[in-house]
């Protein structure tokens, strides 16, 4: 399943949901799923700087992958961590590098996300792109 895919699939999920307060609720259960990192990998450079609340991203290249692993701290970090996270871990670079960020409205959240939670968005995919892009220079 590639990306979009992957956002067709949760948006058909949000769909399910009449409510702004029922879409942001199911986000609070996905971050129930959430993992946590080692504190060794809790480092400056893995803090997402503009997040509403403490997160972490680290990104691995492997084999034209980008690896992707976080943490949050508040329930709303979890849950979108949790769901950006599917959309965006373990894609080969050139995908994550040709996939246009604006698709992830189609989702249908990110209109419920107050002003503060959407910046928390956008420094998480400067995380990414940021990574993805290290990756295919080749670092």
């Amino acid at each position: 399943m590639n990306m979009e895919e992957t956002i067709a699939n949760y948006k058909e999920d949000f769909d399910l949901f009449p409510t702004a307060n029922e879409k942001l609720e199911y986000i609070f259960d996905l971050g129930k799923k959430h993992t946590t990192l080692p504190e060794e990998e809790k480092t400056d450079d893995t803090y997402v700087h503009g997040c509403a609340s403490d997160a972490w991203l680290v990104g691995e290249c492997k084999e034209g992958k980008l690896l992707l692993r976080g943490e949050g701290t508040s329930e709303m970090a979890k849950g979108m961590l949790t769901l950006l996270l599917d959309i965006f871990a373990n894609r080969p670079v050139d995908e994550i590098l040709a996939f246009d960020p604006t698709k992830l409205q189609d989702l249908g959240i990110i209109e419920l996300l107050s002003p503060v939670r959407q910046q928390s968005l956008e420094a998480f995919l400067k995380m990414v792109y940021a990574y993805a892009q290290r990756c295919k220079e080749g670092e």
